[in-house]
């Protein structure tokens, strides 16, 4: 497809992909370790109870980024970058038009990128990936063993890349542990770390295509985030760690 198409097709490619890899591990389960509901077992069922999950996980993600980011505009940290008020009135409404604009494209489009990032990598990560290390190994070798492959995977970058942006690694870590933490008080049920997954992508997605948000310089990047993720920098893996400590907290149900 790629050949015939060239770079139009990346996303059809990828969502093509995709599906086969969820048809592959249907076999998988159904066929090599004789699971009845192979995607059930997995976490992904489409029930009352687990869609409450993941709106429920939506909203602690989303609220979570809000007050990370309300925090450090509060200390100076960062800078919200609003309408600028021009005094001519022929000027501002082209100028508000355009702000809207950019909030309406961020938001719709954010969520459903959100959704779709968050239920593809909870489907491998927590879904699939984590369920086969749970059948072999404790529960901690299997907690470890996935956040690190979740990290690594992400991490695929040029050496000086790598270098640069090693705090996001130990955000990347800490991030599958709360996802997987969530799951199991869950009754294995995915819907809360597909939401929570998706509710931190639609807050980053909209800040970024809104431009919303500009560092100070009052804080070296590392505090912030650098390059402006929230996952590199250390606010955030202290944002992370209180939210797996909640969920390690939190009886199963």
């Amino acid at each position: 497809m790629y050949l015939l198409w060239g770079e139009s097709v990346g996303i059809a490619l990828t969502i093509l992909l995709y599906c086969e890899f969820l048809g592959l591990i249907w076999w998988w389960g159904h066929k090599i370790s004789k699971y009845s509901h192979p995607f059930r077992y997995y976490g992904l069922s489409f029930t009352v109870k687990n869609g409450r999950d993941f709106l429920f996980g939506l909203s602690l993600g989303s609220v979570t980024l809000c007050v990370f980011m309300a925090l450090q505009v509060g200390f100076g940290w960062l800078t919200l970058q609003t309408v600028n008020w021009l005094p001519l009135s022929a000027r501002l409404l082209p100028t508000l038009g355009m702000y809207f604009v950019d909030w309406q494209g961020a938001i719709a489009p954010g969520l459903l990128t959100a959704i779709g990032v968050g239920f593809a990598e909870e489907m491998l990560f927590r879904g699939w990936i984590l369920s086969e290390l749970e059948r072999d190994y404790s529960q901690k070798t299997a907690l470890i063993a996935a956040s690190l492959f979740f990290a690594i995977l992400h991490f695929i970058k040029p050496l000086d890349v790598v270098l640069a942006t090693w705090s996001q690694f130990v955000g990347l870590v800490i991030l599958s542990i709360a996802l997987v933490l969530a799951r199991w008080r869950c009754e294995g049920r995915l819907g809360v770390a597909i939401g929570l997954h998706g509710g931190l992508v639609w807050c980053y997605y909209i800040v970024n295509t809104t431009h919303l948000l500009k560092p100070t310089g009052i804080v070296p990047e590392w505090v912030t985030g650098i390059n402006g993720n929230p996952l590199a920098g250390l606010m955030g893996i202290i944002f992370l760690s209180a939210i797996a400590l909640g969920f390690r907290g939190l009886p199963k149900r």
